[in-house]
């Protein structure tokens, strides 16, 4: 474990400068949209969730089927469908949520007054199931019929911070310096945590200590 313990530790110091750009570009499109209306906002989120979801389940499902020892179908197709649906609901709506409510947003703004949690943290795989749950088996079959262990980084990253910066942004209400340097600390911690989890630390779980260790994501 601990020859794995020290790339993980590089990689994630790699790709921190690249997470900060993909925040900072976050936090200029929330600048840049901050008039935007509740509705056009969420439309735009489930434009960017969804197809990170599926980028997601394509990377986990390749990923697994090329280092896992038990490659059926059925085992490929759980790990890459939940895992692309956790990774995605963590890094899209949990951690914009949670920094939403630390930062004292308007979260009452998301939907109306007795909305469920569903709602107000804008679960994809519940609200927007008939949009979310399709990427993710779209994702799982491309995955395993044509898998892809190498692919741009950059594209994941992004898609996940914009995801993140339009549900933050349908909570933002009026515009401040506070807001909005903390919301650039949760979109930072929105994507370097789920997205680096998928693509760095779970294929080392399926390799052997004496290997060499695979990048997948240059």
């Amino acid at each position: 474990m601990k020859n794995k313990i020290v790339p993980i530790w590089k990689e994630l110091e790699s790709h921190s400068p690249f997470t900060l750009f993909g925040a900072f570009t976050g936090i200029v499109c929330m600048l840049l949209f901050r008039n935007l209306a509740h509705g056009t906002s969420l439309g735009i989120f489930y434009i960017f969730h969804p197809a990170h979801v599926l980028l997601s389940a394509i990377v986990t499902t390749s990923i697994f089927k090329h280092y896992a020892r038990k490659r059926n179908i059925l085992t490929v197709f759980l790990v890459g469908f939940f895992g692309s649906i956790g990774i995605g609901t963590l890094s899209d709506s949990l951690i914009p949520y949670i920094g939403e409510l630390m930062l004292g947003m308007h979260i009452e703004t998301h939907a109306h007054e007795h909305a469920g949690f569903a709602e107000q943290a804008h679960i994809g795989f519940i609200e927007g199931w008939h949009i979310v749950i399709p990427s993710a088996i779209a994702g799982v079959l491309i995955g395993y019929f044509r898998p892809k262990t190498k692919f741009p980084h950059a594209g994941h990253v992004l898609l996940s911070t914009w995801a993140s910066s339009f549900h933050m942004l349908m909570a933002m209400g009026d515009v401040s310096f506070w807001k909005i340097a903390g919301s650039f600390v949760f979109l930072f911690i929105a994507v370097i945590v789920p997205c680096c989890f998928s693509d760095i630390v779970f294929p080392l779980l399926f390799v052997k200590s004496s290997e060499r260790v695979p990048y997948h994501h240059h």
